[in-house]
């Protein structure tokens, strides 16, 4: 989802662009681009001035800034310049002089563009040919939307209703939580009531939940719970909720259920019941060889893992899955805490940078000249102070630093986690691949017998 805005600029130009092409923020200029310009921030600016300088009604504007912001982690720093260059080509039509940057820095992956005012084609100002009546704003949300939906990117719905909204202030809007926690509960317990997917599909529906399945898209399935305004993606709650993952839980919970797994692992036991097997001896020794091989892989994986029977395999099949559910719930939750810690460190940041500024609005006496000068801040400033007061109602903040400790102990925590899972997973392959290559081995050596005492035809 990327919410934009647009707003000139007067004066500075060179620091302006300085500033969105900052080595720090782009990863050394490798989320930089240009059109029709250096991308070099100086001889850009002059390039600018030099088209200013041939037209005529050049008014006070020398250039455009457009801010495109994405939600969260929705986009990669790759998509995100994609994108941005799709916005600038299709918004300014190849008029206009532009630089994009790409800022990674944070954890709002955002764009910048800064185009010239004046179009080199034909000379006129986008004030004049462009924004008449000061509607380039609606225009460039529109065309913003309608990428985001090429690239399966969600969008805000009801935009009318945003309008003058800066994403900050929208973006902590999010931070309620609740309701995110009541669905993946719901999920969760359909999960586990659910035979196979369509049966989850047909059940979540029936706990008032819409459910939208787009097995064709890059979004694949989403929820909305009564009441909720925007649909949420499965990926949103946490990968554990997106479509791959509820199928497999749903196939694990079967598999705790009634020891059947549901897979079909494909395994190297050869069966030599075959009829060209048995007009050919040298084939029949090639394949029994090559099934001593698969047995002997077999027995020293059982042998490895102190597994004595079938039975002991199939306990050993249904703890390792139980395991894995485990981890994954853990994983999920841990994710669930950095990403929690990880949006109040965000606020707490925007709180310490934005007071002075406010702090400075109340010395004034409330001055509207002062308002005027920082609205922006002051606008940000009441919002972060609005979410901070449904966070900590005590009006007691944490420390930064301490949050940023806990956030850092459970990365560490995750990456153990994940370590963990992986090994689980492996040994998950082995088991898989054991008991089918047991039972393919049993029921070919079943089939000779048989066949040799005339059972079968």
């Amino acid at each position: 989802m990327a919410v934009t805005n647009i707003h000139p600029i007067r004066t500075t130009l060179s620091k302006a662009i300085a500033y969105i092409m900052n080595p720090d923020k782009t990863e050394k200029g490798l989320y930089v681009s240009s059109y029709n310009c250096s991308e070099d921030f100086q001889k850009a600016a002059n390039e600018f001035l030099t088209i200013r300088s041939c037209g005529s009604g050049k008014g006070t504007v020398l250039a455009q800034h457009i801010y495109q912001s994405f939600k969260g982690k929705e986009v990669t720093p790759e998509l995100a310049i994609k994108i941005g260059e799709k916005l600038a080509k299709r918004f300014l039509k190849g008029k206009f002089q532009y630089i994009i940057a790409t800022h990674i820095n944070n954890n709002n992956i955002h764009n910048h563009i800064i185009f010239n005012n004046v179009s080199f084609e034909d000379l006129k100002t986008f004030e004049y040919t462009e924004n008449r009546g000061g509607k380039s704003w609606e225009n460039l949300r529109n065309i913003s939307d309608e990428i985001c939906r090429e690239h399966g990117l969600s969008v805000i719905e009801n935009p009318q209703k945003s309008k003058g909204k800066c994403y900050y202030e929208w973006q902590q809007d999010l931070l309620g939580k609740s309701w995110k926690s009541k669905l993946r509960s719901v999920i969760d317990e359909v999960i586990m009531e659910s035979n196979n997917f369509d049966d989850f599909l047909e059940k979540i529906r029936s706990k008032n939940i819409e459910c939208v399945y787009t097995p064709q898209n890059v979004i694949k399935i989403k929820f909305r719970m009564p009441n909720q305004e925007r649909f949420t993606r499965g990926k949103t709650l946490g990968w554990y909720y997106d479509e791959p993952q509820i199928r497999k839980r749903i196939e694990q919970y079967i598999f705790l259920k009634t020891g059947i797994s549901g897979r079909n692992v494909h395994t190297k036991i050869i069966d030599t019941s075959n009829e060209i097997f048995q007009t050919s001896k040298g084939l029949l020794n090639w394949a029994e060889i090559k099934n001593m091989q698969e047995v002997s892989r077999l027995i020293n994986f059982l042998s490895t893992h102190q597994i004595h029977s079938e039975q002991e395999l199939e306990s050993r099949a249904t703890s390792t899955y139980n395991n894995r559910m485990i981890i994954v719930t853990q994983l999920n939750k841990t994710q669930g805490q950095i990403d929690d810690l990880s949006d109040r460190i965000k606020l707490l940041r925007a709180y310490k940078k934005y007071k002075p500024v406010y702090d400075g609005y109340r010395q004034s006496g409330m001055s509207k000249k002062y308002k005027k000068e920082n609205a922006s801040a002051i606008d940000k400033y009441e919002s972060v102070v609005k979410n901070l007061m449904v966070l900590y109602p005590n009006k007691k903040l944490p420390n930064i630093e301490s949050l940023e400790r806990e956030r850092t102990a459970l990365i560490t925590q995750r990456t153990e986690l994940n370590e963990t899972y992986k090994e689980i997973v492996a040994e998950l392959k082995e088991i898989e691949f054991s008991r089918n290559s047991l039972n393919e081995y049993l029921k070919n050596i079943d089939k000779i017998h048989q066949k040799n005492n005339g059972v079968l035809e």
